[in-house]
């Protein structure tokens, strides 16, 4: 977006405006500042950022973390879609129901040390409450 350190502003607003689109942000305009916008569209907005950089992984802390149910639905269908794209997303959430959703592997810690490992189709709550309270997964069920 800057060739020789000058700003192509035409080009900012392209692909402001593409990722506005991409990510259903509801805003005023492309000019409207973050601050004043809805807790889901501001998360829009750092995870268009993010997205812009072009990174290969990305960490993920609580992304729906105080934000409407109909903002998160939509950030879950962005972070699918990034997976579904190739990118690596880290997930950390502490809503189960979140992770059950959205994680292909989930890893459990409790006081500071990870406490299992379960593949999406052996997790549920009962086994990631255990895993969180550190009990030890019972061997062969994904630990």
């Amino acid at each position: 977006m800057a060739k020789n350190g000058v700003m192509d502003e035409n080009r900012e607003i392209v692909e402001a405006e593409k990722f506005r689109k991409s990510m259903n942000t509801k805003c005023s305009s492309i000019k409207q500042k973050t601050v004043n916008l809805s807790g889901g569209n501001q998360q829009k907005v750092v995870l268009s950022k993010w997205i812009f950089s072009g990174p290969d992984i990305l960490i993920l802390d609580e992304p729906t973390r105080g934000i409407d149910v109909g903002a998160k639905y939509e950030i879950y269908t962005i972070i699918n879609r990034l997976a579904a794209e190739g990118k690596g997303v880290l997930l950390i959430s502490s809503e189960l129901p979140e992770v059950l959703g959205l994680c292909d592997r989930i890893y459990v810690m409790s006081q500071g040390r990870i406490t299992g490992e379960l593949p999406r189709a052996d997790a549920t709550q009962e086994k990631i409450m255990k895993l969180m309270l550190g009990a030890p997964a019972a061997p062969g069920k994904g630990s």
